[in-house]
């Protein structure tokens, strides 16, 4: 029976892979940059162009559709071309894999950076991922995927509970709470919930961990404890230098022409 559901959830993960219909929006990026800026504890969040990209950043609102961890260079790990792999994710189909930094050259990016992590507990944080390569991606949820597939509209109380999707089964996981229970491996906060407690001598917060399936890439990107961390700006960045449409300008060579960028987005 569990291999019978497995074989349906990778058919129905099979069609949520597939390219959304859309238009696809130029958004200047300069990857040499975003190279030099990841340091290993950092999440680099994705804009992803499947089907079920578009589903989770309708019911998160958000940009954001996956979330890898940078871990740095991973040991006989690497792509045809020799490029080290160095981030570690799980993937819809695939488990947790480790992959390049190039997987995601043609995709909008973010960095988001766990603020005062200790070096001894950012290394727990990248060994505990590093440790789950191999492991499925939760699939037995089967009736979870197949809601995916209803192009029903969802209030706004209920998107979260939609995406915490699986099985309950510690050796399968998706893309957030990889990365959730990685870092609370080590009891560093994301969004915990807040319980206030009253007394006559004080008031006072108690923070508690909440359950990783719960997690959405968003939650990193508006975590309080995460520092976003933009590369163009960190490399020194001289808005004197862009190629604009009307000025005859040689820029850097992560500088994307602005006229390009205006055309894309606003050609009909």
């Amino acid at each position: 029976m569990a291999g019978r559901l497995d074989s349906i959830g990778r058919t129905i993960a099979r069609r949520l892979q597939n390219p959304a219909d859309g238009r696809d929006v130029r958004i200047p990026r300069c990857q040499p940059a975003l190279r030099n800026s990841l340091r290993p504890g950092d999440v680099l969040l994705v804009e992803g162009d499947s089907r079920i990209a578009g589903i989770i950043k309708y019911l998160t609102q958000s940009t954001w559709s996956h979330a890898a961890l940078y871990v740095g260079a991973i040991d006989n790990a690497s792509a045809s071309d020799g490029e080290p792999h160095v981030l570690v994710e799980a993937e819809l189909g695939e488990g947790v894999i480790s992959a390049p930094l190039s997987k995601y050259d043609s995709y909008h990016t973010r960095i988001c950076r766990p603020v005062g992590l200790t070096p001894d507990d950012c290394r727990t944080v990248c060994n505990y991922a590093l440790a789950r390569i191999g492991c499925d991606y939760d699939l037995r949820n089967i009736t979870d995927l197949m809601r995916y597939l209803l192009p029903l509209p969802v209030p706004q109380r209920w998107r979260r509970r939609l995406i915490a999707l699986g099985s309950g089964n510690p050796t399968r996981m998706i893309c957030s709470a990889l990365i959730a229970e990685s870092f609370e491996a080590v009891r560093y906060p994301i969004l915990p919930k807040v319980t206030l407690l009253e007394s006559k001598a004080a008031r006072r917060e108690l923070l508690e961990i909440r359950d990783s399936s719960l997690y959405a890439p968003r939650d990193f990107d508006i975590s309080p404890y995460f520092m976003v961390i933009k590369p163009t700006l960190a490399e020194a960045f001289d808005y004197k230098r862009m190629d604009w449409v009307d000025l005859q300008v040689h820029p850097p060579a992560c500088a994307i022409a602005a006229s390009d960028v205006s055309e894309t987005i606003f050609q009909e």
